[in-house]
């Protein structure tokens, strides 16, 4: 760390400390795991070693690694996507689409991750090391609509996948089927089986299937009744085409987590059985749980079942799972220095990565170029390089020192909270001014108009002439994340004194994202230099009033 930061304003101290940690350090842990947002969460053992992915949709880097040796405590160590397929496609942002609730296994000395791409199909990439690179992404079958896929290899060496359907491409969902795939995992061989149909009245909006075996039966356990107010089906079977019998595992009862559902199944080295999955909180995404899982007369139990009736409830704080190995608390998400050549792990770009979306360096800073805005651009829903985190607890601080370039008339660079609606705090050369705005954009995605609120003129700090004009200001720029996603931005010109300015705004998820806060520079369209703003740090601070 190049400082460490105490700063008071008002009554808010910040203290750049771990803004959320499940880990009670008295053998026990709290829900959720992850308070961020990784959708549709993938679980495998190795070992003693755990390895989560999770749904990253446009985002990119995407297929997100995590690891654990307790189940409690995560790490995010790599990304398995680099870029999206087809490029042509993806290198513009496609919000929604992309990587949807993906598979991690571990079969005879290799990882792979299968995920569905509701536009394309559904992929596979694998590896022997998930720390290292994972292969180029292979197509397994191609088709609109197929979306969560999940193989199992089965004892006689056939393999096969279950998978589901979007009802927005196909006109099909809350139906499961089954198809056999070739030895080595990486191509479709028959047509699809149905297997469940959750057509039924009850079981609606079944999807993300998980596809397992224990004791001679063959499991499918997956989500019904929808994201915030679902439940987790079991599926079970003595044969892997069905029939399949159907039992509610896990619901929300009288706990207060609602949709506690899609997720996947892990055995640790001793035997005993968890389950990891999401539930739906807002702006906030899609955060991460983790509860006991028992099995009674073959069925599977998830979370504690006090009445005995088979169905469980998620736990708020239970034991930490029995392992060779307790990892340290380490938080979800960590300030960033940028004094490394590689991007930190937690970023992310709206858009498969081009060169002109900006530089990590050596030097102690990040650069944003300055995106061109099309013509007749009213918001920021088609920028590809926002350089954005998700939001990593509940309530925190997340606070950055720029230096501002502008160029040409109309550039603009600062911090910013994304979502469907979104605001920033940023500086705009305009003419000779130089203006610090607040803008509130409101539904981005149906082509709103930004809201403005020129809330200080200041000075650029230093101007000169390197075959064009170069306007220069060093700045500070702070949002405060409270309870509910409630956002206030500050700013600062010597780190010290901070004032709070503009409105306050309320956050809201992306598409299919939790809301997510970052860098970004924009310029008006028909400019011919970019601006840049060259990021000196970004710091997750705690809030503790």
């Amino acid at each position: 760390m190049k400082i460490v930061l105490y700063l008071m304003i008002g009554t808010v101290t910040y203290i750049q400390a771990s803004v959320w940690s499940p880990d009670t350090g008295k053998g026990s842990y709290r829900n959720p795991i992850l308070h961020a947002d990784y959708s549709d969460p993938d679980v495998v053992a190795v070992g003693d070693d755990f390895y989560m992915t999770a749904s990253s949709f446009n985002c990119i880097p995407g297929l997100p690694i995590l690891h654990s040796t307790d189940l409690v405590n995560w790490k995010l160590v790599n990304h398995a996507l680099k870029k999206q397929e087809p490029l042509d496609f993806f290198n513009i942002p496609q919000h929604g689409k992309g990587v949807w609730a993906p598979c991690i296994r571990y079969h005879q000395g290799e990882f792979y991750i299968y995920w569905g791409d509701p536009d394309f199909g559904i992929y596979l990439t694998k590896t022997t090391d998930p720390m290292a690179d994972w292969s180029e992404p292979m197509l397994v079958k191609a088709g609109k609509g197929l979306i969560d896929p999940t193989p199992l290899w089965d004892d006689d060496g056939k393999v096969y996948l279950a998978y589901a359907y979007a009802g927005s491409r196909s006109g099909i969902n809350s139906v499961v089927v089954v198809a056999e795939m070739n030895s080595e995992g990486t191509r479709v061989l028959s047509g699809p089986v149905l297997v469940f149909d959750g057509n039924d009245g009850v079981n609606h909006t079944i999807e993300g299937p998980k596809f397992y075996k224990r004791n001679g039966y063959y499991y499918i356990l997956a989500p019904a009744g929808g994201v915030e107010y679902g439940w987790q089906l079991a599926l079970r079977s003595r044969s892997v085409y069905g029939p399949y019998e159907a039992r509610k595992v896990m619901h929300q009862g009288e706990t207060s987590i609602n949709g506690p559902h899609q997720g996947g199944w892990v055995e640790t080295v001793f035997g005993e059985s968890w389950f990891v999955h999401f539930q739906h909180k807002d702006a906030y995404g899609r955060i991460i749980h983790l509860n006991p899982m028992t099995w009674v007369n073959d069925w599977p139990v998830i979370g504690v079942d006090a009445d005995g009736d088979g169905c469980g409830e998620p736990v708020a704080e239970f034991r930490k799972p029995q392992v060779n190995r307790n990892s340290e608390p380490v938080a979800p998400s960590e300030s960033d220095e940028f004094d490394s050549r590689t991007q930190g792990l937690e970023w992310q770009w709206h858009a498969n990565y081009h060169e002109f979306f900006g530089f990590p360096t050596e030097s102690g800073y990040m650069r944003i170029l300055a995106h061109r805005l099309s013509s007749g651009c009213i918001n920021y829903w088609e920028v590809p390089n926002l350089y954005l985190r998700k939001f990593p607890a509940e309530e925190f601080g997340a606070t950055t020192r720029i230096r501002f370039t502008a160029k040409e008339e109309g550039d603009r660079g600062g911090i910013i909270v994304m979502g469907w609606d979104y605001s920033h705090l940023s500086l705009v050369k305009k003419g000779d001014r130089l203006v610090l705005e607040q803008a509130i954009c409101m539904d981005a995605e149906q082509g709103n108009p930004e809201r403005t609120i020129e809330v200080a003129t200041l000075k650029f700090d230093e101007v000169y002439k390197v075959g064009s004009y170069n306007y220069l200001k060093d700045i500070y720029l702070r949002v405060e994340v409270a309870k509910g996603g409630s956002c206030r931005f500050s700013y600062s010109e010597d780190g010290v004194k901070y004032i709070a300015v503009g409105e306050k705004f309320k956050a809201r998820q992306g598409k299919w994202i939790g809301a997510k806060v970052g860098l970004f520079a924009v310029q008006p369209a028909g400019k011919n230099m970019r601006g840049w703003i060259d990021a000196d740090w970004f710091r997750i601070t705690a809030l503790q009033k």
